[in-house]
């Protein structure tokens, strides 16, 4: 049984750095497409349609490691570690940062066409800090209040 819950950890942990590595990945692309599509280029559908491709793809690793963070958390605190407070401060803190980060996308992200200004762009950066303010969250209170 030991066994058990040592692969659920590894998964667990493996899955909340996929989701956070898509995001972290996901900043520093946009960072280096930043120029071509707030400048005036002739191949901004180009810059466009690879941003599209990108945030398909992005999302599919970041869905998927956001499904199994979710099942393996389910799984530990049913298994082994019991439905304490600090379950559910987590799975709080997890929803609070899911409710954040697609409320900006719907209200900030999607409404941007290209090319852009430098200030409307940014939004893309705003949209990060949310999402990585609140990986730190959880990663404090999991790690130092746990």
């Amino acid at each position: 049984m030991e066994i058990l819950h040592t692969l659920l950890r590894l998964l667990h942990v493996t899955s909340f750095a996929a989701w956070f590595g898509s995001v972290l990945a996901s900043l520093y692309f946009l960072k280096s497409i930043e120029e071509k599509l707030t400048g005036n280029e002739s191949n901004i559908g180009e810059y466009t349609s690879l941003l599209q491709r990108y945030i398909k793809l992005e999302t599919k690793i970041a869905d998927t490691g956001f499904k199994m963070v979710i099942v393996t958390g389910i799984l530990l605190a049913a298994l082994y570690h019991g439905w304490t407070i600090w379950v559910f401060v987590k799975i709080a803190l997890i929803v609070a940062q899911v409710a954040l980060t697609l409320g900006y996308i719907t209200r900030s992200i999607r409404t941007l066409s290209y090319p852009c200004t430098l200030t409307d762009y940014k939004r893309w950066y705003r949209l990060f800090a949310i999402s990585l303010a609140m990986f730190a969250v959880v990663l404090s209170v999991s790690f130092f209040l746990l």
